[in-house]
């Protein structure tokens, strides 16, 4: 018996020596990597795209920061978060400075203020960058900025321009020359924006003062909507003569077909625009419906026209023409094999081969064959089951162990790892209002999330898979590199600010025939040029997070840019 023990005790000191020392020094068993982001947020007075050329929200998961604009009707000091919604259930951790009440914010994301408890308090001093800690296996520190817009505008009778001066509180009016400076109309002073408040200092209404011919001008109290009913600054609001007539300055932007002319004019005036083509002595009037005014600025498209062709226009004013001036049309640019013509072959390190969707040496489209053919056959490939010669076949398959989507897009792909490091776009200058394609579409029903996909995913297993396909014009210095490993995920976001453009096509209905399809582009902005074109289409919408239907495939043919 003592002898069995005495065994016994060697061996449980062997275990300890061989295994559970090391243990005691440090767990060397890694934790999985799940990453902490922020995929949606909304707070008070959030002002959206259709008011200030920004996206609601702007959400860039490379740098972990998120960019909010709100309006001047609130005050960012306690701002109320309605919304906070994060990735793989992570723990929220809020800058404790920046809290009203850091022990009743949400320790979790929430989709609304009815869905936390009435005691949880949200509000947090945005008046500087806020940081959230989101807590997984790891720290994930996101770093949320609210912008206010205080849209401080003026208008009266009469004028031509204005200038606003908000260090030193003053604000310049420029009107005609025939306008008694005397007897000045004032139809809008939002000098504390559009919730803010303006009285005179002599009491009275901000109309009831028209006198603006003495040499100090008019003064007026300004208090922003969020400022105490007491507080109040001291404005000053000076009206002259401007040494221009009617019609101010123009400016204009060409792109295909279309061009954007903008300018200025007396308020009150409404800008008659002229143009033609410069091998032409007939001119055409912009109907007025394609004018807008505010003000004294105005904006106007000129449609219609014919790519790199040279134009005049001329802006006319209560019988008053103003020079005329020229332009040319951005020329037209025909989208690079987009009939699907041509292919090549490339091979692997292993010396597998693969399909490239260009002729020998191009690389203007690339899809996911140089990964997919490492682990099983092409995920892309040419097919004579086509609307004229030949068309693309994108097919999801199992790749031993995950999925692989098919895709097409402009760009191209290495392998990294067993994950995809893909740079979307080409370069283009150019002003598509369309891509028009054929497609057909057999969709299966999705059965595989991967491991490392956002839990929410799972809720997809047993619906429909679906098809995607997207274009988008940027004036990004570079392509968009898109990381589809798990801990470094980044992906295409289409409400990126360098995004000038943008049209998608999503579908999870099967088609036994080819369609024609046109997606249009609607233009985000119309003073910029792009530098890239990405095109990108895909058999499962959710390929990037390795998410789909085995089987889903798409046929792509006979793909063009429009210029309507």
């Amino acid at each position: 018996m003592k002898h069995k023990e005495f065994i016994k005790k060697i061996v449980v000191g062997l275990f300890c020596i061989g295994g559970l020392a090391s243990c005691a020094i440090e767990n060397d068993i890694p934790y999985p990597i799940v990453e902490g982001a922020i995929t949606g947020i909304t707070v008070e007075g959030q002002r959206g795209e259709s008011t200030t050329g920004f996206s609601s929200a702007t959400i860039n998961n490379s740098t972990r920061t998120v960019t909010i604009y709100v309006n001047d009707s609130v005050d960012i000091s306690e701002l109320q978060i309605t919304q906070l919604q994060v990735s793989n259930n992570a723990e929220i951790l809020p800058d404790s400075a920046s809290c009203l009440e850091v022990e009743n914010f949400p320790q979790s994301g929430f989709s609304s203020l009815d869905s936390i408890s009435s005691s949880a308090n949200t509000r947090m001093d945005f008046s500087k960058p806020v940081s959230f800690t989101l807590r997984t296996y790891q720290d994930y520190v996101w770093t949320v900025t609210v912008n206010q817009i205080i849209e401080r505008t003026i208008n009266v009778e009469g004028m031509q321009s204005y200038t606003i001066d908000e260090k030193n509180h003053t604000a310049v009016i420029y009107v005609g020359s025939d306008q008694d400076l005397s007897n000045i109309q004032i139809l809008t002073l939002d000098l504390g924006g559009e919730f803010g408040e303006v009285t005179p200092i002599n009491g009275g209404e901000v109309t009831d003062v028209h006198d603006f011919s003495e040499e100090g001008g008019q003064k007026f109290y300004v208090r922003l909507n969020w400022e105490p009913k007491d507080s109040r600054t001291v404005w000053t609001v000076f009206v002259y003569h401007a040494d221009s007539g009617a019609i101010g300055s123009s400016s204009v932007f060409p792109m295909c077909v279309n061009a954007y002319v903008t300018g200025s004019v007396q308020s009150g005036q409404t800008p008659i625009i002229e143009y033609r083509e410069q091998s032409s002595s007939s001119w055409e009037t912009l109907d007025a419906n394609s004018v807008s005014v505010s003000g004294t600025s105005y904006s106007a498209t000129i449609t219609g026209l014919t790519p790199g062709t040279a134009y005049s226009y001329r802006v006319s004013v209560e019988g008053e023409t103003g020079e005329e001036q020229s332009f040319t049309t951005v020329q037209s640019v025909v989208l690079e094999n987009g009939s699907l013509e041509n292919w090549s072959e490339g091979s692997t390190v292993t010396g597998r081969s693969y399909y490239i969707p260009n002729a020998e040496g191009g690389d203007f489209w690339g899809t996911g064959n140089p990964g997919a053919a490492a682990f099983l056959d092409n995920l892309t490939t040419p097919t004579t089951e086509s609307v004229s010669g030949t068309a693309a076949k994108l097919e999801t398959k199992w790749a031993a162990i995950k999925l692989g989507a098919g895709n097409l897009f402009t760009g191209d792909f290495e392998l990294s790892g067993i994950d995809g490091l893909l740079h979307f776009g080409r370069p283009f200058t150019s002003f598509p209002t369309a891509l028009r394609l054929y497609y057909k579409y057999t969709s299966t029903t999705i059965s595989d999330v991967y491991s490392q996909a956002p839990s929410y995913m799972e809720s997809f297993i047993g619906n429909p898979d679906t098809c995607h396909i997207f274009i988008a014009l940027s004036d990004k210095s570079e392509p968009y590199e898109i990381n589809t490993t798990p801990s470094e995920r980044q992906l295409f976001d289409k409400n990126d600010a360098n995004i000038i453009a943008y049209g998608e096509y999503i579908s999870s209905e099967s088609t036994s025939n080819y369609q024609q399809i046109e997606i249009p582009l609607t233009y985000r902005a119309t003073n910029r040029t792009p530098k890239y074109i990405v095109i990108v289409c895909a058999a499962s919408k959710w390929g990037d997070y390795y998410v789909g239907g085995r089987g889903s495939t798409l046929w792509i043919d006979e793909m063009e840019l429009v210029y309507e």
